[in-house]
């Protein structure tokens, strides 16, 4: 129902400017005709034929925003390729004889997001058409039915074209902003920039169009004067520009709406309030489809509750006596980071295999960007950062909030740290860069060096170029965890020195199992810089 919710208000927001939008665009054509052909004709007078052309435009522009929900989503899914789709449709027809379900449940949902961009494209095409018509319809020039044929069509290829690069470019992922402010400050803020990417768009249009017009047939080619000629240009590429505006604000609004932050919370004071307050949030964390909008809406108000001091009463409910809640809370945020780091170990570790069996050490290092075992994990980059956000608020705050105890007895917070390094080493390794853990104070009593974990073998062949397409993806999640460990250590600073002189900094913050990646006694040095401040 949130966003059930969302949805329908944006539909009812977004009719008021593209209201605006038509009603002065519509003047403006009006107007500059009448000017060019020198008739007379009061502009936008109402009438039946503009109340006709004011219902189509709206019904053009509830057809490209219905089509926004097809599309759009706060995870970057991986589309399925045409010739994918083409080998598994021949694989069920002539193989499976089409008799049971085809392809992994991964498949089907490349295949239904690549559904999703087609439907997307059509009817953004079909919406330009409708539109541009609408919008550029004034009292015929030449010919009434040829004109209209010809914006039509040019209004077509408008649409496709925005279509194509709407979603080439991943303008249908949900951006979360940095800082929550008022939907209407934040509609506004966004207002130039739309109207200076819908002029751009609408020249860039209008030139394409332009090139396929001498391509039309005889019946819709223009058989008018130079005036006209120019007068008809003029308009279409206004109405080309009015409804680039329109779209471009539709998406700004849509932006907007789906990403304003909802809380999971009973109203405070109600009986559900005093008795579980988290238990809305945590439905919609632990029930919630992964990676659809919901859980990341549940995940933004659980990192904003754990980092602010505003609802500190629903903070408090995360540490009660029994440490349940905590624990929970705890496990549905280093799930992703768990998954963060065993992919991009399993990534380096099959790289690592392939480049070991290579006989000639002259051949170039494998390209990990190339890795969609890499790339998925990575462009998870909102998500990640959120949970890394909030195990260390919390785990900070339990220092000081925590009265029974259950970070430490639950053994949380070893669980974090552990977590928390083990996903900043994977992606260090990732970016090339290794750690040196070649010290006195790690060397055995059989002068055995404990550097020999699996991520010692990426020292050379598996470094990354600087400047690929994820390395400034790694980079920002490399940068939160950094500074997600530091706000835990400063935290315990003085509890780590003291169990780091008694020796039992591993027992205290370390799990006592294999890590997600590397060793225990790599995960205890980089502990120990960030100990020492030295972690950079």
């Amino acid at each position: 129902m949130v966003v059930k919710n969302r949805f329908l208000g944006f539909l009812i927001w977004q009719s008021i400017p593209s209201t605006a939008i038509f009603l002065f665009f519509k003047t403006l054509i009006s107007t500059i005709y009448s000017a060019k052909t020198h008739s007379f004709s009061i502009p936008f007078f109402p009438s039946l034929v503009a109340s006709l052309t004011f219902f189509i435009f709206h019904l053009s522009q509830l057809l490209f925003s219905a089509s926004l929900s097809v599309v759009f989503s706060p995870h970057p899914h991986r589309p399925a390729s045409p010739l994918q789709l083409a080998l598994e449709l021949i694989r069920v027809l002539v193989v499976s004889g089409g008799s049971h379900a085809s392809g992994s449940p991964d498949f089907r949902l490349r295949a239904k997001v690549s559904l999703g961009f087609v439907l997307f494209v059509v009817s953004a095409a079909l919406s330009g058409l409708v539109a541009a018509s609408s919008v550029c319809w004034v009292n015929p020039i030449g010919d009434g039915a040829r004109f209209i044929g010809r914006v039509g069509f040019r209004g077509f290829l408008v649409g496709l074209l925005y279509g194509l690069h709407y979603v080439y470019k991943r303008r249908w992922v949900l951006e979360f902003p940095i800082i929550q402010r008022a939907p209407f400050f934040s509609f506004k803020m966004g207002l130039p920039l739309a109207a200076a990417r819908a002029l751009k768009l609408s020249g860039v249009a209008y030139l394409f169009s332009a090139t396929v017009v001498p391509f039309l047939p005889d019946q819709l080619k223009s058989k008018v004067t130079v005036g006209k000629f120019i007068a008809e240009q003029t308009l279409f590429y206004l109405g080309s520009f009015a409804v680039f505006l329109s779209w471009e604000l539709s998406h700004h609004l849509c932006q907007v709406l789906h990403t304003k932050r909802f809380i999971f919370a009973p109203p405070k004071g109600s009986a559900a309030a005093e008795t579980n307050p988290s238990e809305p949030l945590l439905a919609a964390l632990e029930e919630s489809n992964p990676s659809s909008l919901l859980q990341y809406l549940a995940y933004l108000d659980l990192c904003m509750v754990s980092e602010n001091n505003v609802d500190m009463w629903r903070r408090a409910a995360f540490f009660e006596e029994s440490g349940e809640t905590y624990k929970k809370v705890i496990a549905v945020c280093l799930r992703p980071l768990e998954q963060l780091a065993s992919k991009l170990g399993e990534a380096l570790e099959s790289s690592v295999d392939k480049n070991s069996q290579l006989s000639n050490q002259l051949l170039p290092p494998t390209d990990l960007g190339a890795n969609p075992n890499c790339r998925e994990p990575l462009n998870n980059l909102q998500l990640c950062t959120w949970c890394a956000r909030t195990v260390a608020a919390l785990t900070a705050h339990s220092h000081e909030e925590d009265r029974f105890g259950v970070a430490q007895l639950s053994g949380s917070n070893a669980a974090a740290i552990s977590t928390l390094i083990s996903c900043l080493l994977a992606v260090e390794t990732f970016m090339g860069k290794t750690t040196n853990v070649q010290s006195p104070n790690l060397m055995g009593s059989a002068g055995i060096k404990w550097a020999t974990s699996s991520m010692g073998r990426t020292d050379i062949r598996m470094r990354k170029k600087r400047g690929g397409p994820l390395h400034s993806k790694a980079y920002a999640i490399s940068d939160v965890l950094r500074t997600s460990i530091y706000r835990v250590v400063s935290a315990f600073h003085d509890e780590m020195q003291a169990s780091a002189k008694a020796g039992l900094l591993d027992k205290d913050w370390i799990i006592s199992g294999k890590p997600l990646f590397g060793s225990r006694e790599v995960l205890l040095h980089k502990l120990r810089l960030f100990l020492d401040f030295r972690a950079s």
